[in-house]
């Protein structure tokens, strides 16, 4: 028979785990890693609102994607395209964004993994005499890892032809240059962070749902728990 078992610190690990999965998948899908230097402004560059300059647009670069601020030839208005600038994966930019890449890619995979299984935590807590909770916190550390080497083999690209376009002639290895860091980059490093969180908070979602109270709930014939 199945038990639904929801206490607090159970109901709250589960989010988390979602949370972190949703954020390291948006970071490392976003373009917002690096924030290049200001093109100039031109004189057709103009704000409709104010009838001045508009600011000077600061192009950014991801992992894989870009975006960019194009030009109409016929058309004073300009645009801004946002996609990927590599077609396939031998076309990234660096060969260390290439393992960046790999890394935050399988990193992501068991966080998901991990994600959707948090889900089911409430009905099945263990399988094979195993605790969920306590495979999944291996897991996600697992992940935490796999995100870390990723994260710190990051900046050894930004000596790649591609970034100091970005970034002036300054970047390197570990050197901005001309740029700076965008949301997606401290996003990503946050979700590290709370991966490691997930996975230590695991071993109590698992004492919660394995508790006296539950016990004697479930000898009382309860098929639905719900405990603080």
């Amino acid at each position: 028979m199945c038990h639904v078992i929801v206490t607090c610190r159970s109901m709250l690990w589960t989010l988390l785990s979602i949370v972190v999965a949703f954020a390291e998948l948006i970071a490392f899908m976003s373009a917002d890693w690096l924030i290049g230097k200001a093109k100039p402004v031109s004189t057709e560059d103009m704000d409709n609102r104010t009838g001045g300059p508009q600011e000077p647009y600061r192009p950014t670069l991801g992992i894989y994607g870009r975006c960019t601020r194009i030009s109409h030839m016929q058309l004073s208005r300009r645009d801004t395209l946002c996609g990927p600038y590599a077609e396939n994966f031998s076309e990234i930019a660096s060969g260390f964004w290439q393992a960046t890449a790999i890394f935050l890619a399988v990193g992501i995979l068991i966080l998901c993994a991990v994600a959707f299984v948090s889900v089911f935590t409430m009905c099945v807590q263990s399988i094979m005499k195993k605790s969920i909770f306590n495979v999944c916190g291996l897991l996600q550390g697992i992940a935490g890892l796999f995100l870390i080497l990723g994260l710190i083999l990051y900046p050894a690209g930004w000596g790649c032809q591609k970034a100091i376009s970005y970034c002036g002639h300054y970047a390197s290895a570990y050197k901005l240059g001309d740029c700076s860091l965008g949301w997606a980059f401290y996003t990503a490093i946050g979700g590290t962070i709370l991966t490691f969180i997930c996975a230590v908070f695991s071993a109590q979602a698992e004492i919660a749902t394995s508790s006296d109270k539950v016990q004697e709930e479930i000898e009382e014939g309860k098929n639905l728990i719900c405990l603080l």
